[in-house]
């Protein structure tokens, strides 16, 4: 990940309901301060003069208690602690509530440039949504070559050499009512300890699609606005090969084959392409059956059950014939 500042978290473009709605009230010359981690603090501790286990790198949050404390603390013009947490050079200071610090606070954070922000937000509001901003943001995460689509609710990385035909099948399969997420390099975040997002790697050329002897087709424009999504969790991952006559193929599909990214196996299938072959179907099938064997229903399992099941009826027949004939 790139250095992320202040000001790059004042010009996040997050959806309305994680909007963070900061602006800067002074200390602006500290914007370029570069935020390390993605926990925030709140000082109410180290303004009663506990440093022990204070943690400067964090983003500090001022609710109506801490700020209730400050005007305490201008009152009796003691800035000491107030001092010492500028002094250790936070990120920045955040007020919540619409809520301002004295002039003490305000010389204080102009003399050690510490950028001071403010949000209309409550304090435990703001709080959770710079909290998920944040892990997104330092998230580890990992660009794939692929095409990455939504099919039937469900992310779908598909990947395979150069040439193979993976942005025609996706664009099939946007004709028939799917959703592109990103064509040819697909971000892919780790988030939660255990969920894979896949993101394109530039906004501005999510909706677009290379088609080869075509050039670049706006998706959004010729499928229309649902035709297109800005992010999507990885669920399954399609391998497509060209046919190898030579080779032998998972016919029953009772073997599970994963494949690791950033520590977490996604489930994986190889497809290989031939003339006659309808990718865009199979691929439909496959999530669709995905779908079945997250819920606990295994076509290949019940398949073999129904075979034992079957084999030994056969046998008990054939037995009781022998034995009673």
């Amino acid at each position: 990940m790139e250095k992320f500042t202040v000001l790059d978290l004042l010009e996040l473009d997050l959806t309305e309901t994680m909007n963070l709605q900061l602006r800067c009230l002074y200390g602006r010359k500290g914007l370029v301060r570069e935020i390390k981690l993605p926990q925030i603090n709140r000082p109410g501790l180290a303004l009663s003069g506990f440093f022990e286990l204070f943690v400067s790198q964090r983003i500090q949050v001022y609710g109506r208690g801490e700020v209730a404390y400050l005007n305490k603390l201008e009152e009796l013009d003691t800035m000491d602690n107030v001092a010492r947490i500028l002094q250790e050079q936070p990120p920045c200071c955040v007020f919540c509530h619409n809520q301002e610090p004295g002039e003490n606070f305000k010389n204080l954070a102009e003399e050690y440039g510490t950028p001071i922000l403010q949000t209309p937000l409550e304090s435990s509001d703001f709080s959770v949504r710079l909290i998920q901003s944040l892990s997104e943001i330092f998230a580890p995460e990992k660009t794939l070559h692929g095409v990455f689509i939504e099919v039937h609710g469900m992310g779908v990385l598909i990947r395979g050499e150069s040439g193979v035909g993976k942005s025609e099948i996706a664009l099939e399969l946007v004709a028939r009512g799917h959703r592109l997420v990103a064509d040819d390099a697909v971000l892919i975040k780790r988030l939660n300890g255990n969920m894979l997002l896949g993101f394109g790697t530039n906004k501005l050329m999510g909706s677009h699609m290379e088609i080869r002897g075509m050039g670049i087709v706006n998706i959004a424009q010729v499928y229309g606005v649902s035709s297109v999504k800005e992010r999507k969790q990885l669920e399954i991952i399609v391998e497509l090969e060209e046919w190898e006559n030579n080779k032998t193929y998972d016919r029953l599909g009772s073997n599970t084959v994963t494949q690791e990214i950033l520590g977490i196996k996604v489930p994986t299938i190889t497809l290989p392409i031939k003339p006659g072959r309808n990718i865009p179907i199979i691929i439909e099938t496959a999530v669709l059956n995905e779908r079945l064997k997250q819920r606990g229903i295994s076509a290949a399992s019940n398949f073999d059950k129904d075979v034992i099941q079957w084999l030994e009826s056969e046998n008990a027949r054939k037995l009781y014939f022998e034995n009673f004939s």
